[in-house]
């Protein structure tokens, strides 16, 4: 934040001096030109001064003056009376007057006293050029550009600031606490428009890692009460056979009815302790498959336009050519988002245990259900591999020594079931498919 805030700070500082520094530049500029009109002015007085007199210059040489005129100082005149006035008389016209100071467009003025020794002739006006247009103009345009691209920016920046990194830096922190267990963190609402939906996936989120320990406490908690009470029952009928076997091989049972009356009670034992294997393992079954689906309708576009978001960049970034085959938009029974994970899940096996080159996704429909074909090309499993493929903690041979723990297809079986579905594979020469059905 303290960052953001240093370029706010400075950017306003750039954007302040920018502007200023005009203005000091077009003050230098109209300082300049001013001196470079008076200049050209004393030449001309200084010229006239030689001469005695008025005379009009050659204005062709000149850059800054314009224009000369003159309004002489006019000698004396006889009175109503008869009477001469004495001396020199200021003595003008009213309309020469206003015609002498009256300004031209564009033009300012610069009004001097002729004098020729100790006698004033008159007044000499030069007018000369303004620092208008277009220059005046010009640094005009360029310091509203600066005004308005410093605003816009600065705008930008405190929108940044306000709407993206402070509730950014507000829940930055989130993920780490929810690595580090500390699911009770709070989590401050936000309605914004860019951080609305991650608030949420958030909150979601932190739910279901709760509701997973819960669960997981749970279970682990069953577990152990089982196992206790697992290993408590099944020490009686483990001692008992232990006993009728020792019996038998010392020879205390005589006759061959006692002997068989003994095994029978070994193999009822047996049968016991059975039991309780078949309890453990149907335990650790419902512990792996515990899946919930929400059983409504999808259509398959969706599905599809899904797969085919999330994997065209993957398969461009991996040059692995995926091809997509011709289908109808069609209503599916089933979880839309379970069925996504079922096609992530064989995807990700096609990318794995494929050659690499090419996925191929299909679809046709056979016996009332939509059939969805991911076929990946090259290392296949054995034949008698593909009844197995489904196991719980079972992989195949071709898996090298590439990571997993054989569980992705036993839970894709498990998540197509509960939507009514199936799912199965096919060796095609070298090749293999993987089938999802789903109920139209």
């Amino acid at each position: 934040m303290k960052k953001i805030e240093v370029l706010i700070a400075g950017l306003f500082c750039f954007y302040l001096s920018a502007v200023l520094g005009i203005k000091v530049l077009w003050g230098h500029q109209q300082e300049a030109r001013s001196r470079e009109y008076l200049v050209e002015a004393n030449r001309i007085m200084r010229g006239m001064e030689e001469q005695g007199g008025f005379f009009m210059p050659d204005l062709y040489k000149m850059e800054q003056i314009d224009g000369v005129s003159f309004l002489e100082i006019k000698a004396g005149k006889e009175t109503e009376d008869g009477r001469k006035t004495s001396g020199q008389t200021k003595i003008w016209e009213t309309e020469e007057i206003e015609e002498f100071f009256r300004k031209k467009n564009g033009h300012e003025m610069y009004i001097e006293p002729l004098i020729i020794g100790a006698q004033a002739l008159g007044f000499v006006r030069f007018d000369y050029k303004t620092f208008l247009s277009p220059v005046k103009e010009l640094y005009w345009i360029i310091e509203g550009m600066i005004m308005l691209s410093g605003t816009v920016t600065l705008g930008i920046l405190f929108y940044m600031k306000n709407k993206v990194i402070k509730p950014f830096l507000s829940l930055r922190d989130m993920p780490g606490e929810l690595a580090r267990g500390r699911l009770d963190a709070e989590l401050l609402e936000n309605k914004d428009r860019y951080f609305g939906s991650f608030v949420w996936g958030i909150a979601m989120l932190r739910d279901n890692l709760k509701a997973a320990k819960k669960k997981a406490l749970s279970l682990e908690k069953e577990k152990k009460m089982l196992l206790l009470t697992i290993s408590h029952d099944i020490k009686t009928p483990l001692n008992s056979i232990k006993l009728y076997a020792r019996a038998i091989r010392e020879g205390l049972y005589d006759t061959e009815e006692k002997r068989k009356k003994a095994t029978c009670q070994i193999e009822k034992l047996s049968e016991e302790i059975e039991d309780f294997v078949r309890k453990i393992v149907h335990a650790s079954s419902q512990e792996i498959v515990h899946i919930e689906v929400e059983n409504t309708e999808f259509y398959l576009k969706d599905l599809a336009e899904q797969v085919q978001e999330y994997y065209t960049p993957k398969c461009r970034l991996s040059m692995t050519e995926l091809l997509w085959g011709a289908y109808e938009n069609k209503l599916l029974k089933g979880d839309g988002d379970r069925a996504f994970e079922v096609m992530e899940n064989v995807m990700e096996n096609a990318f794995k245990y494929g050659d690499g080159q090419k996925i191929e996704i299909t679809f046709y429909e056979e016996e009332g259900c939509q059939i969805v074909k991911v076929k990946s090309f090259g290392n296949p499993v054995r034949t008698e591999e593909i009844p197995h493929l489904f196991d719980s903690f079972y992989r195949g041979s071709n898996v090298g020594d590439k990571e997993g723990n054989g569980l992705g297809l036993y839970i894709c079986r498990e998540m197509m079931r509960k939507m009514e579905g199936d799912i199965f594979v096919k060796r095609e020469g070298e090749n293999m498919s993987v089938h999802l059905v789903f109920r139209i």
